[in-house]
C-alpha cells in the first residue's frame, strides 16, 4: 500500500496523534500467525494477568477494551447500582469529552464539582456527596479522579490516598481515568501502584494508546469486592474483542519491560523542555506550568490561527487565548524547536 501521509509532519494537538512504538508493533506481529482461542483465552492475555498483577498486586484482574470511553463507562457501570451517581470534576474527561457516554450508554449521574486546578480533594467531594437515602437524589456512589487531570496537574500519593479514605468512609468507591497514567507516575517518581492499589483505588482505567499503543486499555479490578459483572458488562457494552491477543501483546510490550516509562519520561521532558522554550517570548504566558506532558499557554490575539498552518494544536479556553499542547513518546527536540521558531515568527 502507497503511503498516504507525510510521516515527517508533527503537532502538539494530541498524544493520541503519534503513530505506534516500534517495540509495539513488533510484539503484535510476534503474536500473530498460528490459531489462538478467542475472547481472552489465549497465552497473551493470561500473560497480561501476569505482568498487570506485578505492577499493582496479586488480586488485580484485567480486563482489556477497545478504548477509553469504554475503559471508564464499564469501569463506573460495574461500580455502581441503577440509581447510583459519580462525583468527579468539573473538568474531568468522563464530563467534557465523552459526548455523555456515561449518561446515554450507562444511564450514569455525573455530579460534577467546579475546581481550580482539575483536582478533586475530600472537601471538594463532599459538595456533592450527600443527600444518602434522599429518594428524591441520585445517590452518591463513585468518586471517579482523573491521574493526569485534564488541566495537566497530578495528584500526588498522599493526595490519592486521602480522596481514597475519606470516599471509602462515606461508603463510596473510588475510580481513576489513567489515560495517562504513565506520565503521572514517571512525572511522580514512584511505582504504578503507589498511588493506585496501595492508595486505596478500587477501579482504575489504564490508558496504552496515549502511550504509544495502537489501540486498547485496560480495566484494571484493583479490589475485587467493590466491582462486579464486567465480564457480562464489556459484551453487553461491544468492548469484548474477539482477537484479544493482540491488545494484550500490545500491553506485554508496554510493560513487561520499561518501554512504559521511557516513553512517558520522554513525552514529560519534551513538555517541559517546550514550556522552557517558549517562556520569555514576549506576549506569551505560560499558565500551567507542566507536570506531566501538557503544556498551556496563552498567545496574542490571531497567532494560534496562524501557527496552526504549520502545527495541529487545539484551543482550551477560547475566551482568554488559552491553547493546549502536548508532547508524546515521539515529540523530538527538532519538533520543539521547530514550533518555537515558528511562533517566534509570528509574535508581533
Amino acid at each position: 500500500m502507497k503511503k498516504l501521509h507525510n510521516d515527517q509532519e508533527r503537532g502538539f494537538a494530541s498524544d493520541n496523534y503519534a503513530g505506534v512504538h516500534p517495540e509495539v508493533l513488533a510484539a503484535i506481529g510476534a503474536a500473530n500467525g498460528g490459531h489462538q482461542v478467542a475472547y481472552g483465552a489465549d497465552v497473551y492475555t493470561a500473560r497480561l494477568q501476569e505482568i498487570f498483577g506485578a505492577h499493582f498486586g496479586a488480586q488485580a484482574e484485567a480486563f482489556p477494551v477497545f478504548n477509553g470511553t469504554g475503559a471508564n463507562v464499564l469501569s463506573l457501570q460495574s461500580l455502581l447500582s441503577p440509581w447510583g451517581a459519580v462525583v468527579c470534576a468539573e473538568t474531568a474527561h468522563i464530563n467534557t469529552d465523552e459526548n455523555a457516554a456515561p449518561e446515554r450508554v450507562a444511564g450514569i449521574k455525573l455530579l460534577t464539582v467546579p475546581t481550580l486546578d482539575g483536582k478533586l480533594t475530600p472537601e471538594l467531594i463532599d459538595a456533592q456527596a450527600w443527600g444518602f437515602g434522599d429518594e428524591h437524589r441520585a445517590q452518591p456512589q463513585v468518586v471517579s479522579i482523573t491521574q493526569s487531570t485534564e488541566l495537566g496537574t497530578l495528584y500526588s500519593v498522599a493526595e490519592v490516598t486521602a480522596i481514597c479514605e475519606h470516599a471509602h468512609s462515606l461508603g463510596l468507591t473510588v475510580h481513576m481515568d489513567g489515560s495517562r497514567i504513565a506520565n503521572a507516575a514517571a512525572a511522580l517518581g514512584v511505582p504504578l501502584r503507589a498511588f493506585t492499589t496501595d492508595a486505596g483505588v478500587d477501579v482504575l482505567s489504564f490508558g496504552g494508546t496515549k502511550n504509544g499503543l495502537l489501540f486498547g486499555e485496560t480495566i484494571l479490578v484493583l479490589n475485587p469486592g467493590a466491582s462486579s459483572g464486567l465480564k457480562f458488562l464489556r459484551k453487553m457494552n461491544m468492548q469484548l474483542a474477539s482477537k484479544m491477543r493482540f491488545i494484550s501483546a500490545e500491553f506485554i510490550a508496554l510493560l513487561e519491560g520499561d518501554l512504559w516509562l521511557r516513553s512517558a519520561q520522554h513525552a514529560n521532558s519534551m513538555a517541559r523542555h517546550l514550556a522552557d522554550a517558549v517562556d520569555g517570548i514576549e506576549g506569551v504566558t505560560i499558565t500551567r506550568q507542566p507536570q506531566a506532558n501538557a503544556v498551556f499557554a496563552i498567545l496574542p490575539a490571531g497567532v494560534p490561527d496562524k501557527l496552526r498552518e504549520h502545527f495541529r494544536f487545539y484551543d482550551w479556553d477560547m475566551a482568554t487565548g488559552e491553547v493546549r499542547w502536548m508532547c508524546s513518546w515521539d515529540t523530538t527536540t527538532a519538533d520543539v524547536e521547530a514550533f518555537v521558531g515558528a511562533l517566534k515568527q509570528l509574535v508581533p
